[in-house]
């Protein structure tokens, strides 16, 4: 995987796909578990980044951690450190450019699900 280097890059910056090395199959794939759907939609929602702290989620922190990486490491999500906080923003731009539409439907359609569910995320 070829990464891009961000601005004032140190040893602790984390590997991401170049823009171009983005693929749909890795996307859908990493959408399609209910952990990181849920992430998403947080990011989605919030429009900003937020430390990997301010995520409850219903599992161990390694599985946490596991579901960032997946999320990252297929170019839905960009995590970068900020002092001792790892910060992770949603690369709506990139995906949205590369696949016009798919991240609004996705979370269009999670939301209507969360609804018809009773106000069940996902999962």
């Amino acid at each position: 995987m070829t990464t891009e280097a961000a601005p004032g890059a140190s040893s602790r910056d984390l590997p991401h796909p170049a823009c171009e090395e983005i693929r749909l199959e890795g996307v859908l794939h990493a959408l399609s578990d209910p952990m990181r759907l849920q992430i998403v939609r947080e990011l989605a929602a919030v429009s900003d980044e937020l430390s990997c702290s301010q995520f409850d989620l219903p599992v161990t922190k390694s599985t946490t951690t596991h579901h960032f990486r997946v999320l990252r490491e297929s170019g839905v999500i960009r995590q970068v450190y900020r002092g001792t906080a790892k910060l992770n923003g949603l690369r709506r731009d990139d995906l949205d450019d590369l696949f016009p539409g798919l991240l609004d439907s996705v979370l269009t359609a999670a939301g209507n699900q969360a609804d018809r569910l009773g106000g069940v995320a996902v999962g």
